[in-house]
């Protein structure tokens, strides 16, 4: 089915950016071309994924980015003595799949990089198409220059199996809604809030997880608890699946925290925004005072954080 057909039939009005990309990603498919679709938030490039997905007709799976790898890091971690533990993890969870579609594929953790890389070999090797979706062109991913270098051969391989698209239109879409369209998009950012008077201390992936306090599907964090200590996206994951409704208190200007504390932070919102989880945001600092200054790794998160309300 022709791509531009598909889209056309959804009823919305692309702008020239879109149709540009449309017809190059037309292309590709024609080819079997791995796909990396990257540009600014809400430019429409999880749209144009899912709609080239959908058009394709092999065998073909979509995951999230944050829970494949949460998965596949469990899975090879269940037998870590045995050769081929990647490869058979990989099989694992794609199964016949000859298409593997990844939504916000982001690399930010050298440990996160190395599987990458392994991940992208075994699909290189399975012959699988890839299709992702990133606000990082390739040579932007893992960006600390500590670790750059380490990710190298995994961004090679990303040119390699990936033909990379530009989506850079003029219009951010997501900020043309007016009414929520998530549970995530229904919180806030406030001055105040009313604390559970209790602490707890849970366990998460084999280890102590300190929170403010919890209440039925609600949770509370501390941003020193949640974001300073040496926390993961994989805890983040967990606690998502147990929660839906997250409160973090004293959120700091993140331009006076290190890169690793925005990074988590990030992180949690990434993982908020992925299985809808409502969040609320208790700080002295408006929106633009928590992510402004210099803090351009946190654009992605400032666009997510301006869906939900301001108050106080």
């Amino acid at each position: 089915m022709d791509l531009r057909a598909h889209v056309s039939g959804s009823g919305y009005e692309l702008d020239d950016a879109q149709l540009e990309a449309i017809t190059r990603l037309n292309e590709l498919a024609s080819q079997r071309r791995g796909v990396y679709l990257h540009g600014p938030v809400g430019r429409g490039k999880s749209f144009l994924a899912d709609a080239l997905f959908d058009v394709l007709p092999e065998p073909k799976k979509r995951v999230h980015f944050h829970a494949f790898f949460q998965e596949l890091h469990r899975r090879i971690s269940e037998r870590l003595r045995e050769r081929g533990a990647v490869a058979r993890a990989v099989k694992e969870l794609i199964g016949r799949a000859k298409v593997l579609a990844f939504d916000e594929l982001h690399v930010h953790d050298v440990g996160d990089a190395m599987l990458m890389t392994r991940l992208l070999e075994e699909l290189q090797a399975r012959n699988v198409m890839i299709i992702a979706t990133s606000n990082y062109p390739p040579d932007g991913l893992l960006p600390d220059p500590l670790y750059h270098d380490h990710f190298l051969p995994g961004i090679a391989l990303i040119k390699e199996l990936m033909d990379a698209v530009d989506l850079n239109g003029a219009t951010d879409y997501r900020h043309l809604h007016t009414e929520p369209r998530s549970r995530f998009e229904t919180g806030e950012i406030t001055r105040t809030a009313t604390l559970p008077d209790t602490p707890v201390v849970l366990e998460v992936n084999g280890r102590a997880f300190t929170a403010l306090g919890t209440e039925g599907a609600r949770i509370w964090f501390d941003f020193g608890d949640l974001c300073e200590k040496p926390t993961s996206t994989q805890d983040y994951l967990v606690l998502a699946d147990r929660f839906d409704d997250w409160v973090i208190t004293d959120v700091p200007r993140l331009g006076t925290r290190g890169r690793e504390t925005r990074q988590r932070f990030a992180n949690v919102v990434d993982v908020l925004v992925d299985k809808d989880v409502r969040l609320t945001l208790v700080s002295d600092h408006a929106l633009g005072e928590i992510v402004g200054g210099d803090t351009r790794d946190l654009a992605r998160t400032a666009s997510r954080l301006e869906l939900i309300n301001t108050t106080g």
